[in-house]
């Protein structure tokens, strides 16, 4: 046993810069577990910042220079932050308002079509019926407590409080990690090891995979609720912009998010339009439009880049879904490929150069 013990250290952790690494990831672990809420702008503009350096190293390849290409994307940003903040979220505030009030109407009838379930099929008990809408009046009954009620004074004043903060510190944050990243970067570098190798092989691979998983994810969302809402609005689907921001934003959860958005959209237009060519239509397109960004714009963005067993991401999903709410559900790819890309770069580079 012991002689087993011997040989996983000797293999995985005699080389000072795994173990380096080790302690560099469990630390960071650490600090996002202990500090990650009230780092969370820090965190937010890191990310957007890695995603604008692209645009800022291309507008360097054109010719201009840094502080110009960053002042460029940097306004641009501010632009589409302001367009995000005063323009798509008052008219989705707009319709989630409006599509409230709906649900208890959608309720109604929908505990009519139970009831008569046990009267047009002889195998359903009425017993089963009543407890199935006592169970589900329970559920919509909480779900309408806590959109209608959950926001306390002091919950929504925080809140406002908080958005105004992200306003003012994230565009200063966002500037000043492009501007000043060789200065960030020369001062990390200081408390790294001067023998980086196994780092920079993990880091090499994990921003290959990590930038081309964002930036794909981000077309992929933008391009699916485009043509998710063009869709809706040409049938005349009530609460389309709606609908198509969470069948947007499903894309962030693989194979289960779809899942779960596709009902309310089935409920919106069964209700609306009922037995209908319209109904019918209608979903064949959507499934349409999904089908074609499973088959061909996914693979197309993504191109076989975060190479991991569906299994793998669905258990990443859950668990830092559940560590870190929408943060863990969108990067919970990017940190499996991380964990993955540790995995195959850790054994290989300790035991080569053990050998050598």
């Amino acid at each position: 046993m012991l002689r087993v013990i011997k040989d996983w250290y000797d293999r995985h952790l005699s080389d000072p810069q795994a173990v380096f690494l080790l302690l560099l990831v469990l630390g960071s672990f650490v600090i996002i577990i202990t500090m990650g809420n009230m780092l969370t702008p820090v965190f937010a503009a890191v990310i957007i910042a890695y995603l604008l350096e692209w645009f800022v190293k291309l507008l360097e390849r054109w010719q201009l220079r840094r502080i110009f290409a960053v002042l460029l994307v940097w306004l641009i940003f501010v632009v589409l932050l302001l367009l995000l903040v005063f323009g798509v979220l008052p008219l989705l505030s707009v319709q989630i308002a409006d599509f409230i009030p709906e649900i208890s109407r959608y309720w109604a009838k929908g505990q009519n079509y139970l009831t008569h379930l046990s009267q047009e099929y002889q195998f359903i008990s009425p017993e089963f019926t009543q407890r199935l809408i006592e169970n589900l009046s329970d559920m919509v009954g909480t779900i309408g407590k806590n959109l209608l009620l959950g926001g306390s004074i002091k919950e929504i004043t925080s809140g406002a409080i908080t958005l105004v903060v992200y306003l003012v510190l994230l565009p200063l944050l966002v500037f000043f990690f492009l501007k000043d990243k060789t200065l960030i970067l020369h001062w990390f570098g200081r408390f790294l090891p001067p023998q980086r190798v196994l780092m920079g092989q993990v880091w090499n691979e994990l921003d290959r995979q990590l930038g081309n998983y964002i930036r794909g994810k981000v077309w992929e969302i933008a391009i699916v609720g485009a043509a998710t809402y063009a869709l809706f609005a040409l049938f005349g689907l009530k609460y389309a912009f709606l609908l198509a921001v969470l069948v947007a934003i499903s894309c962030l959860i693989p194979y289960i998010g779809i899942i779960i958005v596709s009902v309310p959209v089935l409920v919106v237009a069964y209700f609306q339009f009922g037995y209908s060519p319209d109904l019918f239509w209608l979903l064949i397109c959507y499934a349409v439009i999904q089908g074609l960004e499973g088959s061909v714009l996914v693979p197309l963005l993504f191109s076989g880049v975060v190479n991991l067993h569906p299994v793998a991401i669905i258990v990443s999903v859950l668990v830092f879904g559940g560590l870190w709410g929408f943060w863990g559900v969108f990067f919970a790819i990017p940190l499996a490929t991380l964990a993955n890309a540790l995995l195959h770069a850790w054994p290989n580079t300790a035991f080569t150069q053990q050998a050598a």
